[in-house]
């Protein structure tokens, strides 16, 4: 059975199972301490309510206070949004949503810089305020693009290992999606200054020096295709497991 944050699997009536509490509130509690365990009894009527409560056995009581879990009972008082705010999911949502916001934003600069005139001919516009902005659109660009490359991996992650440990990869995703764009339009920046400094660097002419932005993009979209192909076998397989009943939800579906 899952209750939202850990598998139950089958006991004999009158078993006590014993679990280690889920990864996720190493996470919570920005701790890397030893977790707790979780108790729960088999019983004629199903499973019992689990012993020491979810909160009190794998949260760490630093602070002084405890997060209520949605889904869970509870009558603490807690932050829910600290919560959020450390759950590695959400972050990812989060940064992916700013890069497409900035994507727009960018769109909107370069054409308001570009095209600021109707009857000027922009491709002889060579001032640094509009190489800065398609400096910025491209960033923008490839940052989206990552971010994407990210939620797939993560999902992929997720669905291969049952707990990893997320906080591990919390900072090599935020390398990834703004780090890796901003070292290939740096590069593409020196270079395009030093061996094609032409007009806006709207036009891109010269195939090796945009293949160092197009490059990474490509790659970044046939990654994520072929996680797509993965998690969809992955989930068919999932779905037609003996061990999932037709009533219990999963955190996929």
């Amino acid at each position: 059975m899952w209750d939202n944050l850990t598998c139950w699997q089958p006991a004999a009536v009158g078993d006590v199972v014993m679990v280690n509490c889920p990864e996720i509130f190493r996470v919570m509690s920005l701790e890397f301490e030893e977790l707790g365990k979780i108790s729960r009894n088999c019983t004629e009527e199903g499973w019992s309510d689990t012993f020491p409560h979810y909160v009190d056995a794998c949260l760490s009581e630093s602070n002084g206070t405890h997060p209520h879990l949605p889904g869970l009972p509870d009558d603490r008082h807690g932050d829910p949004l600290q919560v959020q705010l450390h759950c590695t999911r959400n972050f990812i949502h989060m940064n992916l949503f700013v890069s497409f916001i900035l994507r727009a934003i960018s769109v909107f600069i370069k054409d308001g810089v570009l095209y600021a005139e109707e009857d000027s001919n922009h491709c002889f516009i060579h001032t640094v305020k509009c190489k800065a902005v398609m400096v910025f659109f491209h960033y923008c660009v490839m940052s989206n693009y990552f971010w994407l490359f990210i939620e797939g991996l993560y999902l992929f992650t997720l669905l291969v290992e049952t707990f990893f440990p997320e906080r591990r990869y919390f900072y090599w995703y935020t390398i990834i999606g703004w780090g890796t764009p901003t070292v290939c339009v740096t590069i593409w920046a020196v270079l395009r200054m030093h061996f094609d400094d032409i007009g806006c660097w709207d036009m891109n002419d010269n195939a090796a020096l945009w293949w160092i932005i197009k490059g990474p993009v490509v790659a970044s979209i046939m990654i994520n295709f072929v996680l797509f192909i993965g998690i969809i076998i992955i989930l068919v397989q999932k779905l037609q497991s003996p061990d999932i009943g037709g009533n219990e939800s999963s955190i996929y579906l």
